[in-house]
């Protein structure tokens, strides 16, 4: 039975410090009630009281299908086409290495230039591993589209814009690339519980993302890849992990992938982790993704419209209208690193690209428009009086 549809914000499910206004949740989400206790019995009572015993009688080998299957309802995914573990950055590189191997008498890859640095090294490693001719070519988010020929094999691209929010059109992409015989990989590290996302309406080959922001997962939460079903007997994973086998424990010579989304795995489910995941997921009970994109478009409207109001020195570098991005609203300032240390200060916490890049991100599960509001005010005051501009606030930390 599907569950109650919630108001919301639900902010009695997460666990956030006495008068702060988290707007950072595009980067790390804040802890869901309940993640502590969890971990907690994974570890004395799990761990502790069955010691190897839980890998069967607490679940513990199959997570990573469990955990993927609570990511499902979230992405528009059919059931058992997701599954956990590893890194982002190694999801990126199994659909990459795969997608090639789907159209082998292509040698493009086609990404553009809003896309997160990772995913681009990714490819160039694997580019100069292969080193059979292949190239990476970028061209600015716009042009996606046009740029979609029959030399691409594979379009590698972020829906949500890690720096500016800007947002492609799922739909009108993919189409654009299986126009031309391409295969279609979407990296959703900035949308997964963000925007609505219809895996399964949008015909996609592969899918990635990671679990640490929008999801809660918690930090180094493992990723998620999602393959399209039809598609999952054709695919050779490049990296050929142990629990990716048809019968691991059967101990053979030769590697036999597993005939679902299990051959993805690569190697031992990091279970504490998975644990901190799969409670966070509690914290969606109820949540309609399209009440929570309404949410998230007021929010954030609210927001543009009163910094510019009242810090028109700042320059708004997402997009206006709320259809074309995601869930987050980056400002451009000349000395915004140090801007967003003197809101850290005051209990405002958003985060910082280089080069000029103020992000602030909106989860409707956690803030509401008093939030907002209030969140403006003490930007507007760290501005006009120059409260940025304190020593204390120059110095980059290693993290920004």
């Amino acid at each position: 039975m599907k569950d109650q549809r919630v108001n919301l914000p639900v902010k009695d499910r997460f666990v956030l410090p006495e008068g702060m206004i988290y707007l950072d949740g595009n980067s790390l989400g804040p802890l869901p009630c309940g993640v502590e206790q969890a971990v907690s019995n994974a570890v004395t009572a799990q761990w502790g009281g069955h010691l190897i015993k839980a890998w069967n009688v607490d679940g513990w080998m199959n997570q990573p299908m469990r955990v993927g299957n609570k990511i499902s309802r979230l992405l528009g995914a059919a059931k058992d086409s997701i599954t956990m573990g590893d890194t982002l950055s190694v999801k990126v590189f199994q659909a990459l290495a795969s997608s090639l191997k789907l159209r082998p008498d292509r040698k493009v890859i086609l990404s553009d230039s809003g896309n997160f640095p990772s995913d681009l090294y990714m490819a160039q490693g694997l580019i100069q591993h292969l080193d059979q001719g292949h190239e990476l070519r970028i061209v600015p988010p716009e042009d996606v589209a046009a740029a979609l020929t029959d030399e691409v094999a594979v379009a590698m691209i972020t829906q949500v814009d890690y720096r500016t929010g800007r947002m492609h059109d799922m739909q009108h992409v993919t189409q654009a690339a299986h126009a031309c015989g391409a295969v279609m990989l979407w990296d959703l590290a900035h949308s997964a519980g963000a925007v609505p996302v219809d895996l399964t309406k949008s015909q996609c080959e592969f899918a990635v993302g990671c679990t640490y922001k929008y999801l809660n997962g918690g930090p180094g939460a493992p990723a998620f890849i999602y393959v399209r079903p039809d598609l999952i007997g054709q695919i050779s994973p490049a990296l050929s992990g142990w629990l990716g086998h048809d019968a691991p424990f059967a101990f053979e010579s030769n590697y036999r992938p597993a005939p679902d989304i299990e051959r993805m795995r690569v190697g031992t489910p990091p279970v504490l982790q998975l644990t901190t995941l799969e409670t966070a997921l509690d914290a969606w009970d109820g949540v309609d993704m399209q009440d929570l994109r309404k949410a998230s478009l007021h929010l954030s409207d609210v927001f543009i419209s009163q910094v510019e109001a009242k810090c028109p020195s700042l320059t708004l570098i997402s997009p206006r209208n709320g259809a074309e991005r995601g869930s987050q609203v980056s400002f451009a300032f000349d000395h915004g690193y140090a801007m967003v240390q003197a809101l850290i200060a005051r209990d405002v916490i958003g985060d910082f690209r280089a080069p000029n890049v103020m992000r602030f991100g909106f989860t409707p599960l956690y803030l509401d428009e008093t939030d907002v509001r209030r969140a403006v005010d003490i930007l507007a005051d760290v501005l006009d009086n120059r409260l940025w501009d304190r020593p204390e606030f120059q110095s980059v930390n290693h993290v920004t």
